[in-house]
């Protein structure tokens, strides 16, 4: 094995430990809260079947929407994108700004590349390492090592990039981890009290058949539930606010550019479009972690007073017509297409 395969294998291994903390998290949880909690601590037996019925769908769907985070297939940009062997080499050697703006908008206008969005010089965004044009909200990734679509931020908890693909599964990772824990949280309290102080015996729940050790289990597991619980509780609130405006955490620090400048809220449609963006019509559709999310990731509507703006410099010579390629070219007038963006056959293969 060479040197640069075996330093490629650790780092594979240093990213999937905090997946592996994680799991291991939630199956001593597993036993803290069935056996420990439930089986021996709880002597009502309808008690124990209510808290049983309810705490394995919430692990259930948790877990669900853990696994289609990690696992759900990065969705890059489409090969037509990316340029040439020759054509990459005469934008890396270009030998002024202006020489590699016109290779790009050249390539982009014979493409009919669907991009609004540019680099903060005023050029269509390019990504040197994966030689391909970026599409509007797609960024590379220096872990993931690829450009990709909607790209939010690298995850180290789920080792994945949240993005167009699973986005809608990272969030809903979120809530469902906020409810369980929650629930845990909520369920245990009583035999925290019981346990902290002392007095089991005299309440006659089971105590005297708690073991020290099982008290001890269902201590910790009330701190865990509760520390995970306000942890991920202020991500999921952020990631819904983040979903109502159609941003992502790049984009809330770093605004997307336009013609004009940037513009934070670009891809605003307001907050009903903006999370059946994601999330899909149907609220049973939403809260299951499965595959809703409309468009392909490529065409983005913008925000209407966005888009005449740019129509209206268009129209009057505003601005350079490199800085407008994209709305002067047939493909992007599928960027606001309302039918097309929401077409429910536009969905990325599962």
């Amino acid at each position: 094995m060479s040197l640069r395969s075996s330093r490629a294998c650790c780092f594979e291994a240093l990213k999937s430990i905090p997946v592996v903390f994680i799991l291991s998290i939630v199956a001593w949880s597993y036993y803290a809260y069935v056996v420990q909690m439930c089986i021996i601590t709880i002597d009502n037996i309808p008690k124990k079947v209510i808290y049983l019925f309810i705490y394995h769908p919430l692990l259930f769907l948790f877990l669900w929407s853990y696994y289609q985070t990690m696992f759900k297939p990065l969705a890059g940009p489409p090969g037509k994108f990316y340029v040439g062997e020759a054509e990459g080499e005469r934008i890396a050697t270009a030998q002024t700004l202006d020489e590699r703006r016109m290779t790009l908008l050249r390539f982009c206008r014979r493409a009919n590349l669907p991009v609004l969005t540019r680099h903060f010089d005023g050029s269509i965004r390019y990504c040197f390492l994966c030689r391909c044009i970026k599409p509007d909200r797609a960024h590379h990734c220096s872990i993931c090592g690829k450009c990709v679509l909607r790209y939010d931020h690298h995850c180290p908890w789920t080792n994945s990039c949240v993005s167009y693909a699973n986005y809608k599964f990272f969030v809903l990772f979120l809530g469902w981890a906020l409810l369980f824990c929650s629930y845990v949280a909520a369920t245990s309290l009583e035999y925290f009290i019981v346990f902290w102080q002392g007095i089991a015996n005299a309440r006659g729940d089971g105590g005297d058949s708690t073991s020290p050790g099982g008290k001890f289990h269902l201590l910790f597991l009330f701190f865990a539930s509760i520390m995970f619980a306000i942890s991920v509780s202020s991500l999921f609130f952020y990631h819904l606010y983040l979903s109502g405006k159609n941003r992502t955490t790049l984009e809330s620090f770093r605004a997307p550019i336009f013609s004009d400048g940037p513009q934070k809220d670009g891809f605003n449609l307001g907050y009903k479009q903006n999370f059946q963006e994601v999330f899909g019509k149907t609220l049973l559709s939403a809260i299951i972690p499965i595959w809703t999310t409309r468009g392909d990731g490529v065409h983005y509507q913008v925000n209407s007073l966005l888009l005449g703006g740019l129509q209206q410099q268009q129209q009057f010579g505003g601005v350079s017509n490199d800085v407008l390629v994209p709305l002067d070219t047939t493909a992007n007038s599928m960027n606001n297409d309302h039918n097309y963006l929401l077409n429910e056959n536009n969905k990325l293969d599962k």
